[in-house]
């Protein structure tokens, strides 16, 4: 039995099968599955139920299966004690971004970039996703850490915070659109928005959560006609006057040959925010925590 094996196992149990299995451990399919096989030949027992649609893991399987999890936890434990005492880091951090974060709040490329050249063992898995998605992700220990949306201030249970960005929600309209004659000045009421085409970030981001919450309470539902994952799509997309797009105060400051006219959105107000997100319980590797304390220094902070 070796501990490559348990890892694939594990792999396979937790992909729900070997395509998937074998792509996050970078293997071909056919060796992946013959070392499955090997290993339940040794042990005498199938692991592994191949009959449905997934794989799942047999009775004597699913008995199996925490003690793996418990030989690879153990190994790695003996790794990070040897490094801890070499002075070398090594380990995987997954980081997920949300949609559109990226760029937007600082060089994530120039940070990853420095990070590699000081911890050039330690293998940094970026992903792109809905904040809803990622928040599900680090409750469920497949991300260690997260840049995502919230339409709140106080974390949820089981996930702690860093406020990175906390800045109003404005409309952006073309010159010359109606909503201006509305406007009081440089403010637009919500109500102001009810049956207008509105152009925002997908579901699942937290500006789209914060507008459709503040609709919620105004008494509407959000007339939604184009969505997309990057804020200056959208600026683009009201300068084009299909709509009034609802974006973060500041991210239509891009030029765009004075096509655009701002306004805050008050009664009620509405903000985008923008967290660094981990589990409360703490980073799961010294290699997650390392990342994560260097995150913390070089994010703005509101």
């Amino acid at each position: 039995m070796e501990l490559r094996q348990l890892r694939y196992f594990v792999r396979v149990v937790e992909e729900g099968g070997f395509t998937r299995a074998a792509a996050r451990l970078h293997l071909a399919q056919p060796g992946l599955s013959a070392q499955i096989r090997r290993l339940e030949r040794e042990l005498g027992q199938p692991l592994l139920d191949r009959s449905g649609r997934s794989v799942t893991p047999t009775e004597v399987g699913r008995a199996v299966l925490p003690y793996a999890r418990a030989a690879l936890a153990a190994a790695d434990a003996v790794r990070q004690t040897v490094d801890a005492y070499t002075g070398l880091l090594r380990g995987r951090v997954t980081l997920g971004l949300v949609s559109g974060a990226a760029g937007h709040v600082f060089d994530i490329a120039g940070f990853l970039a420095d990070f590699h050249e000081d911890h050039p063992s330690v293998e940094v898995a970026l992903t792109e996703d809905t904040t809803e998605r990622m928040r599900a992700a680090l409750l469920a220990g497949e991300l260690d850490i997260a840049l995502l949306g919230t339409a709140v201030r106080t974390p949820p249970p089981g996930v702690a915070f860093q406020m990175v960005i906390d800045v109003p929600l404005v409309a952006v309209v073309a010159p010359g659109d109606p909503l201006l004659e509305r406007a009081d000045g440089t403010s637009v009421s919500l109500a102001d928005l009810r049956d207008r085409p509105l152009i925002c970030l997908s579901r699942g981001t937290g500006v789209r959560a914060a507008l459709e919450r503040g609709c919620a309470q105004a008494g509407f539902r959000p007339r939604i006609t184009f969505e997309a994952a990057a804020p200056h799509v959208l600026a683009r997309l009201a300068a084009r006057g299909l709509g009034t797009a609802v974006l973060p105060a500041g991210e239509n400051e891009a030029p765009l040959d004075g096509r655009l006219r701002t306004l805050r959105i008050v009664e009620p107000e509405m903000r985008a925010r923008l967290a660094l997100a981990w589990p409360a319980t703490g980073a799961s590797s010294p290699a997650a925590r390392v990342l994560l304390d260097r995150l913390r220094e070089a994010l703005p902070k509101p």
